[in-house]
């Protein structure tokens, strides 16, 4: 019986490798637009379907085995953002996000033989502070292509941290993944050390 992580998100397996977790790494191959094309309701149940979609789809493939699956989803102004799709919509994205209030919503599931077991959702809001032109510049010259496959166009543990004034959340949450929960969750399951 293995643990899986189905993402292939660097900072997520940093954050169990942190953590003392052990797993495997096996990405989910999913249709996020179209569950997202599909989904009726709030931004918290859209976070938790995708995760438990990704813990889905690789515990079909591994029988026996415990699967993590996590998302995280960004909206300002009611509005919901995808990562950007190139670097011209990353500069479009943060002069959108600049001055405002950006709401994080990660979930994470975990599933085993072909069902969910658990899930958590946690949602923290990070004030994006005034962005200049020329800081979105400079900040992209740096930071693309990584922050590419980031919702939000930053990754907290490297320079994104400069676009924001404040943060009210969870750290982890605001990583891409409630760990504290999942942490707990795996204890309840003998999966790690209680």
């Amino acid at each position: 019986m293995a643990l899986i992580l189905a993402s292939a998100s660097t900072i997520r397996g940093q954050m169990l490798e942190a953590a003392g977790v052990e797993f495997e790494v096996q990405p989910a191959e999913l249709d996020e637009a179209a569950i997202k094309a599909a989904h009726r309701g709030d931004q918290a149940e859209l976070a938790i379907g995708l995760a438990s979609a990704k813990a889905l789809a690789v515990s079909a493939l591994r029988p026996g085995d415990w699967v993590i699956g996590s998302d995280s989803l960004i909206t300002i102004g009611g509005r919901s953002f995808d990562k950007p799709r190139d670097r011209s919509a990353a500069v479009e994205h943060l002069r959108l996000f600049s001055g405002q209030p950006m709401v994080l919503t990660s979930a994470v599931a975990l599933a085993w033989d072909g069902g969910v077991d658990f899930s958590h959702v946690q949602i923290a809001t990070l004030h994006v502070r005034t962005l200049s032109d020329a800081f979105i510049e400079s900040y992209l010259d740096i930071e693309w292509p990584e922050v590419a496959h980031c919702v939000g166009v930053f990754r907290m543990e490297g320079r994104g941290v400069q676009l924001f004034e404040r943060v009210e959340g969870d750290h982890f949450t605001i990583l891409g993944m409630p760990l504290l929960p999942l942490l707990g969750a795996l204890r309840v399951r003998g999966l790690i050390a209680a």
